[in-house]
């Protein structure tokens, strides 16, 4: 398969594109969304020995969920450099360690997302966290145990992973 032609078909908050894909002699239209590239990381708080966690309303699932920090990175960051300042933003706290635990394309049937997930290790909160507010967020921060992140009903399929894999190494 190879991809012949390319249109913008919408050009807002996130973008779609409408693809031309050859297939053989066959030509097929597809849309694909490109929300950009986000990093996540679930974070540690070696002083309180807590996981921190983000809720916040998600218009995808029309409801508040809880989360792993993340956040989309910005023209040429870096993702190590945009997933520090996502945990500054969102839960106020500045990184002591952090590490990398995938890349993935979360859904790469229709999107060209990608999300680098990291765990993190924090131990000072010089910021008072909560999200931005030129950007509109309302993010509440949640800490949990490992007791109560093991009973956490979890929707979010960045947060699984990363709560997966510290339950496999940690």
């Amino acid at each position: 398969m190879e991809i012949v032609n390319r249109e913008t078909a919408y050009d807002g908050h996130f973008k779609l594109k409408l693809l031309t894909v050859q297939d053989g002699d066959k030509q097929l239209k597809r849309e694909r969304f490109e929300p950009g590239k986000a990093v996540a990381a679930l974070v540690w708080d070696t002083q309180q020995e807590r996981y921190l966690f983000t809720r916040q309303y998600r218009v995808g699932a029309e409801a508040e969920m809880l989360e792993i920090a993340a956040g989309m990175i910005d023209n040429d960051e870096e993702p190590e450099a945009a997933m520090r300042r996502e945990i500054q933003e969102e839960l106020g706290f500045d990184v002591d360690r952090i590490e990398q635990i995938a890349h993935m394309y979360p859904s790469p049937g229709g999107s060209a997302e990608t999300i680098t997930v990291f765990y993190a290790e924090v131990s000072n909160q010089s910021g008072k966290g909560g999200g931005l507010e030129a950007e509109n967020e309302k993010i509440e921060l949640v800490s949990l145990t490992r007791e109560q992140l093991i009973g956490q009903q979890l929707e979010d399929a960045k947060t699984i992973i990363a709560v997966q894999w510290v339950q496999l190494r940690k």
